[in-house]
């Protein structure tokens, strides 16, 4: 079977802000901030100017409501003029993946040949809501007409029950058709497959190993670019691993989403972080045009829709098509980006992998699809301990599948993230 796409799709730099993990007060970054400090690292180190872009493309799932279309919003912060489109995409998780794709599909139309796509969230910003009780009693105050009426409507205020705020972030990590929060889902398949708490706690200290040991190794150098806040304070690197953070000491945590019954804490689950990424993506035209640099090129992509009930469960139904139309196992890969939203919802990915039964029934295959090789997953940690900012991980993990393979001498790498909504995204990518 053919390629989703007819031609690659170059991706000559990226680079990212460091994860900074919500402490439970706003960040010291807006995600427009994020975003523009991002693009200005990377555009200084390449031979364009941010007016030679044919559009900008930005994933963002929580955008602040004074940065309406961030994406146009962050262009003309970042110099690009009246004349450079910008718009902005959301499929939840997988915002940032999504932008790349969108401009994949505009160069593949020949609307573009140069774009600027990434993804960013700062969810450290999330508001807090009105409840509708007290929605209805603001309503009902701007309506009294009367000094009577105004007064009878302050009576009806009562503090615990109208001035209790929603926290929009749970509102929006809540599934709206099986109104179940993410983490519930992770339950579930974490019960389907049996994943057991000590594997969940085990793997979760894994990734902060990884990570630390990357960071002391420099791994993270040419994606990272440093952070100054308005006091003068630096952030060179992601904030959220932690050297403590073992087995032993991870097993001490109760679980958060389903309390009585459980295993899923806020120790194997990724982190609430403010983060943005770009990537420069480019056709062959516009490589030799600009006489750009390569880093490595995008050969498929995928989409697919689960149970949002089974939402982590994605990046098995997305990367599946594209293994089988390029003729690929799970060991010829190089190295493997899934994005960690849940240690339980990795562990069940690779799980159902290796489950004969699922892949006849779910998958349409002949028989199990095999194992993942663990010593290729996520080589660099993931987001238990780096942090998810959802719309800019999906683009992370492209850039870092991309960097890894560079750094390694591998030639061919896949990311895949699962969606809030039940859903999963994958992409197939090369080295240069």
């Amino acid at each position: 079977m053919p390629s989703a796409l007819r031609e690659p799709i170059y991706v000559v730099d990226g680079a990212r802000t460091p994860f900074l993990k919500a402490r439970n007060a706003p960040g010291p970054f807006s995600a427009s901030d994020l975003s523009v400090a991002a693009g200005r690292a990377l555009l200084s180190r390449l031979p364009i100017e941010p007016t030679q872009f044919d559009e900008v493309i930005l994933g963002c799932a929580n955008p602040s409501p004074d940065e309406v279309n961030i994406g146009r919003y962050v262009a003309m912060r970042l110099g690009c003029g009246d004349k450079v489109t910008g718009w902005t995409v959301m499929r939840n998780c997988a915002s940032g993946m999504q932008a790349i794709d969108s401009a994949i599909n505009n160069m593949l139309a020949g609307r573009s040949k140069l774009v600027l796509a990434g993804g960013v969230d700062a969810l450290s910003h999330a508001p807090l809501l009105y409840s509708k009780q007290m929605v209805l009693w603001f309503a009902a105050l701007a309506s009294a007409k009367t000094m009577g009426q105004k007064v009878g409507t302050l009576a009806k205020l009562s503090p615990t029950a109208l001035l209790s705020p929603v926290i929009a972030l749970m509102k929006g990590l809540t599934d709206p058709k099986v109104g179940l929060l993410m983490g519930q889902t992770a339950e579930n398949i974490a019960f389907r497959f049996g994943i057991t708490r000590s594997e969940m706690d085990a793997f979760a200290a894994e990734s902060h190993k990884r990570v630390l040991a990357a960071q002391a190794a420099g791994s993270y150098k040419n994606e990272v670019i440093p952070l100054i806040d308005s006091k003068g304070n630096v952030y060179n690197d992601d904030d959220g691993a932690r050297s403590d953070s073992t087995p032993e000491k991870l097993a001490k945590l109760k679980p958060f989403f389903d309390k009585k019954y459980g295993n899923v804490t806020a120790g194997n689950s990724s982190q609430i972080t403010d983060g943005g990424v770009w990537l420069v993506l480019a056709t062959k035209a516009a490589v030799e045009k600009h006489n750009l640099p390569v880093l490595g090129k995008i050969v498929d992509t995928q989409w697919a829709g689960c149970d949002p009930a089974q939402m982590g469960l994605g990046p098995v139904y997305a990367s599946t098509p594209i293994l089988k139309r390029n003729g690929l196992t799970l060991n010829d890969l190089d190295t493997i980006e899934i994005n960690e939203a849940f240690a339980a919802q990795v562990l069940a990915c690779k799980a159902a992998w290796e489950d004969e039964k699922f892949c006849k029934e779910e998958l349409g295959l002949d028989g199990a699809m095999g194992s993942i090789d663990m010593n290729k997953l996520n080589v660099d940690g993931g987001a238990v301990a780096l942090g998810h900012p959802v719309g800019a991980s999906g683009a992370r993990i492209v850039l870092h599948a991309l960097n890894v393979l560079k750094r390694t001498g591998g030639k061919r790498a896949l990311a895949t993230i699962c969606i809030g909504g039940g859903q999963g995204g994958a992409m197939l990518v090369e080295a240069a």
